[in-house]
């Protein structure tokens, strides 16, 4: 990062997750090793796939009142419940800053799933003229920006990203584009999903990508274990206030971390399926490294993009290797989705709110279910039990269907 150019940083965070919906008890929960995947709420009964990491509890109507909530899809409700948390986390007055530089950009792979899914079972059994005329605004992936803009009156650039699995990452990398250029000082990033529906379900357990130990669900999410079958389907978000760093420190913010860095390529080769040597997600890595000004050696701990999919894991791991050359088996790795499932286009901003967590507490949480190390995956990647470590500066990967690959760097803000 060059010293000419605007400093971002982290003032506030929201989370909405299967291990809970505020950021000191998820935290909590998480570093202790607990999992949040379970049988689901939904009937099952006709699928292959039992269990996923839903949230049956959420109520977003502790921050929203019950009729402008049955206007909001799903996917828009966890990101204006992780908003509410992370702008009052944030301490900011909207009234007392321009409101043209403040703005939001939020990502998500799927969207209103659940709406489209809810009124076309509308139209076939009651005709076209029942579909509600609040299709659109539930469905369209723009709407949980654009609800949270009207809301809070920022009236900078909105806009969504959809890039599969590395939607938040893009959209966080975006957000931080926007200050480092001067277009915003202040801005809403992350990602939200709700893709644990009934076609959602259906399509990844029919693409067999998802995990089907029906019989011990904890224990379905096991990130570079030899004994991995597959990711689990999980829901939520990820809200987090990026500010450039005069601006937060003129009104007094707590800060969390530093923004260094971004990168992010596309691996041009399969749909679905990640570059065996991880090529495509090594030069993300790299380029990001290089967007921050540091080496790869200066890097204390990755939250990796570790889905538990055969492929995934050993593509991700090739390129650690590619990139970090010997450091690779000094730095901390960890998967967070071990516990949580994998919420698609939410995920990048759920683990970086565990970033900022880190770097704040010096506490690496674990990759549960870690038992028999997959021999192609031999790095350390913190197994079963969260670990004390002094980092300074840390990476988190994205990778998503598309070949979408994206990488954000950030650092302790001392």
């Amino acid at each position: 990062m060059s010293s000419s150019q605007r400093r971002i940083v982290i003032t506030g965070v929201g989370v909405v997750t299967p291990l809970g919906c505020e950021v000191e008890s998820f935290w909590k929960r998480l570093t202790a090793g607990e999992s949040g995947i379970h049988d689901l709420s939904m009937d099952t009964e006709r699928y292959k796939v039992h269990f996923g990491g839903d949230i049956p509890e959420f109520d977003v109507t502790e921050v929203v009142d019950a009729r402008e909530a049955k206007r909001l899809d799903r996917f828009t409700q966890f990101a204006v419940h992780a908003g509410y948390q992370a702008i009052k986390d944030s301490g900011i007055d909207f009234d007392s800053v321009d409101r043209h530089k403040c703005g939001v950009v939020l990502g998500s792979g799927i969207g209103g799933l659940g709406e489209i899914e809810v009124q076309i079972e509308r139209m076939l059994t009651k005709g076209p003229d029942r579909v509600s005329p609040f299709t659109v605004p539930k469905m369209m992936v723009n709407a949980a920006g654009g609800n949270l803009s009207i809301t809070y009156g920022l009236k900078g650039p909105n806009y969504a990203v959809a890039t599969a699995c590395a939607s938040a990452t893009n959209a966080m990398g975006d957000a931080m584009r926007s200050i480092r250029l001067g277009e915003t000082d202040f801005m809403l990033t992350g990602g939200t999903e709700a893709a644990i529906t009934n076609m959602g379900l259906a399509a990844f357990q029919n693409m067999k990508a998802l995990s089907t130990r029906n019989d011990d669900p904890t224990a379905a999410s096991r990130p570079f274990d030899a004994d991995r079958d597959g990711f689990v389907l999980g829901e939520g978000g990820g809200v987090l206030i990026f500010e450039e760093l005069e601006h937060a420190k003129a009104r007094g913010a707590k800060i969390y971390a530093e923004v260094l860095g971004y990168g992010t390529t596309s691996d041009a080769g399969h749909i679905t399926a990640p570059d065996p040597e991880g090529r495509g997600a090594a030069a993300a890595m790299q380029a990001a490294i290089d967007d921050a000004g540091i080496s790869a050696s200066e890097i204390d701990y990755v939250n990796a993009h570790g889905t538990s999919t055969p492929l995934g894991d050993k593509a991700e791991t090739a390129a650690i290797k590619a990139v970090f050359g010997d450091h690779a088996k000094s730095v901390s790795i960890s998967s967070t989705k071990s516990a949580l499932g994998h919420s698609l286009g939410a995920s990048g901003a759920i683990e970086a709110i565990i970033m900022c967590k880190t770097l704040q507490t010096g506490l690496i949480s674990p990759t549960i279910n870690l038992d028999t190390p997959d021999p192609a995956c031999d790095l350390d990647y913190t197994p079963n039990v969260a670990k004390e470590r002094d980092v300074k500066i840390a990476m988190s990967n994205s990778f998503g269907f598309g070949g979408h690959n994206a990488c954000v760097v950030f650092g302790k803000h001392e």
